[in-house]
């Protein structure tokens, strides 16, 4: 059995008055990929955030094996989980070859942390614009850029926020295709993702959000027969 490696337990977050996450609670195992899904303004991105410590948690607990991070800060998060947020985050005036370099240079020795050549065999776009700037990059080599250089760190779990939003669909096949592979590898995934499709292809549980609660969790596939479920808080 699949040992747990992310709990989120019991979690409520604020912003100011606004009550955002309301006792939210999940898990994800070990090699597995889980998807979040939910409409705009569920509370998805900050349950993500809460995780990484961007936004503090007012109650709850959050695990990441076995040991307790909520009242960590997000540098040292960060080491123990990447994180491709929403806007990528993506240097304007670094070359890709800067990104993945200057990533590597943080964080802890790991003899597990891939080369900056093993990299760009696993991203053979990149290494053609190896030398291109950040703001030179189309929004799917953007895309790329920010899951590679989160690979970097060798890291546990990638979490992911939106990864196809704004890609052609062309786009958005490569990266579901990159995912595939790193799911095969035995890479574990949290994915938040408003493609409710792209998500259920490559997630075998899943949560869903909606108001800042958990309205439904279980095997992906089990979606698919919950229509009340994927038209009161998918909109599907």
């Amino acid at each position: 059995m699949a040992i747990s490696l992310l709990q989120v337990e019991e979690i409520d977050t604020h912003y100011g008055r606004s009550h955002v996450l309301q006792s939210v609670s999940m898990e994800v195992k070990q090699g597995a990929a889980v998807a979040l899904l939910g409409r705009n303004g569920a509370g998805k991105s900050t349950t993500l955030k809460s995780i990484m410590g961007i936004e503090a948690v007012t109650s709850g607990t959050i695990r990441f094996a076995g040991r307790e991070i909520h009242h960590l800060p997000p540098h040292r998060i960060a080491r123990r989980i990447a994180y491709v947020p929403e806007d990528r985050g993506i240097f304007a005036s670094l070359t890709v070859d800067e990104h993945l370099r200057m990533s590597r240079r943080k964080g802890m020795i790991n003899s597990h942390r891939p080369t900056i050549e093993s990299l760009y065999e696993d991203f053979p776009l990149l290494a053609e614009r190896r030398r291109n700037r950040g703001n030179e990059l189309s929004g799917g080599e953007q895309q790329m850029l920010a899951i590679a250089r989160a690979l970097t760190l060798a890291p546990r779990l990638l979490i992911l926020d939106e990864p196809t939003e704004g890609l052609a669909p062309i786009v958005v096949e490569s990266i579901a295709a990159i995912l595939q592979c790193l799911k095969e590898s035995g890479m574990t995934l949290l994915i938040v993702e408003q493609s409710y499709p792209f998500s259920l292809e490559l997630a075998e549980w899943a949560y869903v959000l909606g108001k800042g609660r958990i309205r439904w969790q279980g095997a992906a596939t089990e979606l698919e027969d919950s229509p009340e479920i994927k038209a009161t808080w998918l909109g599907v």
